[in-house]
């Protein structure tokens, strides 16, 4: 599988599959909290969260492009725009 962004995940984190939790990691050099997005596999009955670290705009339409052709819902729940976080 190739993917538009860096993904991974955090080491020494546990999310609800029981794996670490996963990471996008986008082309701003800060990689700050950019969003948090929610997956989710309906036939697998699984939810899990995805951090997004230093995403652009564009990079989060990459990611949910990428989310959408895998399948997967997709939530953005919280970025910062300007300074002010939005929900």
């Amino acid at each position: 599988m190739l993917y538009p962004l860096d993904y991974g995940y955090l080491e020494g984190t546990t999310s609800s599959d029981g794996a670490e939790i996963d990471v996008w990691l986008g082309s701003e050099a800060d990689h700050a909290l950019s969003g948090v997005l929610l997956s989710a596999d309906l036939a697998k009955h699984d939810a899990e969260i995805k951090l997004l670290l230093g995403c652009t705009e564009q990079d989060i339409e990459l990611i949910a492009d990428f989310m959408r052709s895998e399948n997967s819902g997709l939530l953005v729940v919280k970025r910062s725009v300007q300074g002010k976080d939005q929900i």
